[in-house]
C-alpha cells in the first residue's frame, strides 16, 4: 500500500525544517512574482495573526471585535498597499479614523460586555501591533522611487529567518547564559550571538547582489533585525506567559501560529521603515 505523507510522523525539528521549506517557498516566490501575489498572500498572513491576537486576548478573559478589529487590520494594510502603489491619493487614509471610531459605536449596542473598554482597548491594540507593523511593510517595499522593490522584503526576511535559525541552533548547542530567563526561560546570549552572527553573514551577501539600496543599508537593518527582532520575540513570549499557553496557534507545524513565525517581524518592521524612509 502507497504511505500517505503525514507531517506529524516527523520530530518537532522535522516538522520545522518541512513548513519553513514550503512557507518560504510561498513568500518568496510570490513576492517576486508581482506585487499583487505579495498583497495577497501578506494579507492572509495578517488576517490569521490578528485572529489569533483575537483569540489569545479571549482567553485572558478580553472581549474584542475580533472580526470587525481584523476587518480593519487589512483595510489598513489594502489602503496603504493602493497609496504607495499611487492607485489611491494619500487623502483616502483618512477614511481610516471614522472606521476605527466604529469600535465604540458597536461596544455601546454590545450589552453582555461588563468591561467594553477593555474590548475596545485589544480590538485597537490587535490594530496596531499586528496589523500596522504589516502596512509598513509596504512603505518599505515602494520606499525606493515608489516602485515596488521584492529585494527589500526578501532581503529583510532573509536576514530575519537567518537570525531565527542561527539562535535556535546556537542555542540548542551552546546555550548557557540566559538573556531573559523571566520571560523566556530557554533564550541564551549564545543563542542571540548566534543568531547576530548569521543574521550579519546573510547581509553582506544581500549587499553583493540586491543593489536596490546602498550596501551599508543592509547591515543597518541587519543590526535592527537582531535587536528588534529577539524583543519582538520576547514580548510575544510575554504576552503568551501572561496567559499560560506555548504557541500562539497550531496552524503551522512546529512553529506554532502565524504570531510566533512573524514576531520578529511585527517589531523590525516600524524601525526597518523608518529607517528607509529618513535615509
Amino acid at each position: 500500500m502507497r504511505s500517505r505523507f503525514n507531517i506529524n510522523n516527523y520530530s518537532n525539528l522535522g516538522q520545522r525544517a518541512i513548513t519553513a521549506f514550503f512557507g518560504a517557498l510561498v513568500v518568496v516566490g510570490g513576492s517576486i512574482y508581482s506585487d499583487w501575489t505579495y498583497f495577497f498572500i501578506f494579507a492572509v498572513i495578517l488576517g490569521f495573526s490578528q485572529m489569533e491576537f483575537y483569540k489569545l486576548s479571549g482567553l485572558d478573559g478580553m472581549l474584542p471585535l475580533k472580526s470587525f478589529g481584523t476587518f480593519l487590520g487589512l483595510m489598513i494594510f489594502t489602503l496603504t498597499f493602493l497609496i504607495e502603489k499611487e492607485q489611491f491619493p494619500h487623502e483616502y487614509l483618512y477614511l481610516m479614523f471614522p472606521l476605527v471610531s466604529l469600535t465604540l459605536f458597536i461596544k455601546l449596542y454590545r450589552k453582555t460586555d461588563k468591561k467594553p473598554f477593555t474590548g475596545v482597548a485589544f480590538t485597537y491594540l490587535g490594530i496596531f501591533y499586528v496589523a500596522v507593523p504589516f502596512s509598513l511593510l509596504n512603505l518599505a517595499v515602494f520606499s525606493v522611487d515608489q516602485v515596488y522593490h521584492f529585494e527589500i522584503l526578501i532581503g529583510c526576511l532573509l536576514i530575519l529567518w537567518a537570525s531565527d535559525t542561527g539562535a535556535y541552533f546556537a542555542g540548542t548547542k551552546f546555550g548557557k547564559t540566559k538573556l531573559f530567563e523571566r520571560v523566556s526561560p530557554k533564550k541564551s546570549w549564545e543563542g542571540f550571538l548566534g543568531g547576530a552572527f548569521s543574521a550579519i553573514a546573510v547581509a553582506f551577501v544581500l549587499a553583493r547582489y540586491f543593489h536596490v539600496i546602498e550596501d551599508w543599508k543592509w547591515l543597518v537593518i541587519a543590526g535592527i533585525i537582531i535587536i528588534a527582532g529577539t524583543y519582538g520575540d520576547l514580548i510575544e513570549s510575554l504576552f503568551k506567559r501572561s496567559i499560560e499557553i506555548k504557541d500562539s496557534g497550531h496552524i503551522l507545524p512546529g512553529h506554532g501560529g502565524f504570531m510566533d513565525r512573524f514576531d520578529g517581524l511585527l517589531l523590525s518592521a516600524p524601525f526597518i521603515t523608518a529607517f528607509l524612509k529618513i535615509f
